[in-house]
This record gives C-alpha cells, structure tokens and sequence, in this order.
C-alpha cells in the first residue's frame, strides 16, 4: 500500500506535467507561464488577481466552466470562458479559461487542507474494496459526517463537491497538494479537486 501524500511533505508523489506547448492565441501572446499540471497550463495575466487556464482535460473544464459547477468560497472563480483554442497531444480540446489568481497554500489553509487530505485519505482506506470508486465514498462519508474541526463553510464545500462528482464521470482527487490552493486572504479553494479515471 502507498502511503498519502500530505501537504507540505517530501511524501508527495512527482506528477507528470503537460508537455503540450502553449497554444498560440492573442490573450497569450508575452504571457509568462507559472505552472503545468497534468491537463493543464497557467499563465499570468499580469494584474496579479487573475490567470489564464488552458486546459485539456474535460474533468478541469467541467469543473471551472459547467453551468452546474460548485460555486462558493471555497471554489475557484471563473471570470470567462475563451472557448476551444486548439487541440492537444492527448485527444481533446485545448480550452481557455479566464479564473483568479491563487497561491500555494500555507498556514491555516495549509493545516486545514492537510486536516481535509488525511480525513480523506482515512475514507479511501476504509473503502478500499471498492476500487475505483473508493475516493467517491469517501467524500460523501466526510460530507455525511465531517470532522467537527471542519468549518461549516468547507463542509458546504466538501458536499457541493462530492454532489458535482455524482453527476460527471470524474473522480476526485484531494491527496495532491497542488489541488488545493488558497487565496490571498487565506481561504483554502478547491482549486483541481476532479480526474477522468
């Protein structure tokens, strides 16, 4: 058995990242890149409040851009939606996002996003029968009964998100530190919490 990844550790497994280049597009032109994910490449577009998203995996634009998308403090904003800009290496649609800007957490959104991946993680162990679907009970379990650390806002949070995965054929995925970020204020945001399997 793997042992969790935790925010913070040295336990966290390397993910591989899209080596797709950026796709060519006006909004991108000079831009300069801060990250890639496994689906995805973000850009900075300047005014330290917002980023550009492409993304090629229907799980993030699902998530970022559905018209049914969990919304709240919790949850990434989304200021645009730039349609299709190109296709990518691995079968879809490269998409442009417009969404704000946030940061690696630390502090109190590091402990309590820390807090949320071992209460998750429990979840996946104790459901580990069940496979795939596993990380799906084991959301719905924390929404059912959260931690009673857990602010009521998060729990809010934790039973959108588990009620939008019900609905798409995505997964959710809570134990890659990269997939919880926090805004300047402090506010830990699900910022990529959903995989295809």
């Amino acid at each position: 058995m793997i042992d969790p990844p935790s925010i913070g550790t040295a336990q966290v497994t390397e993910v591989a990242c899209i080596a797709d280049p950026v796709p060519a597009h006006p909004l991108l032109d000079g831009l300069s890149e801060l990250g890639r994910g496994e689906a995805s490449i973000v850009l900075d577009a300047g005014d330290d409040e917002r980023v550009f998203k492409v993304v090629s995996s229907p799980a993030d634009y699902y998530y970022l851009a559905a018209e049914d998308r969990p919304t709240g403090v919790h949850f990434p904003r989304l200021y645009a939606d730039h349609g299709i800009i190109g296709k990518a290496s691995n079968g879809y649609s490269f998409r442009l996002l417009e969404i704000e800007r946030l940061l690696p957490v630390s502090g109190a959104a590091e402990a309590l996003g820390r807090r949320l991946s071992e209460a998750y993680w429990e979840g996946c162990e104790k459901w580990a029968n069940l496979g795939e679907n596993r990380g799906r009970l084991a959301l719905y379990h924390i929404a059912q009964e959260p931690p009673p650390d857990f602010p009521a806002s998060l729990v809010d949070a934790i039973v959108a998100l588990s009620d939008f995965i019900e609905g798409y054929p995505v997964q959710p995925d809570i134990l890659n530190p990269d997939n919880l970020m926090m805004r300047a204020d402090g506010t830990l945001v699900f910022s990529d919490p959903v995989f295809l399997p």
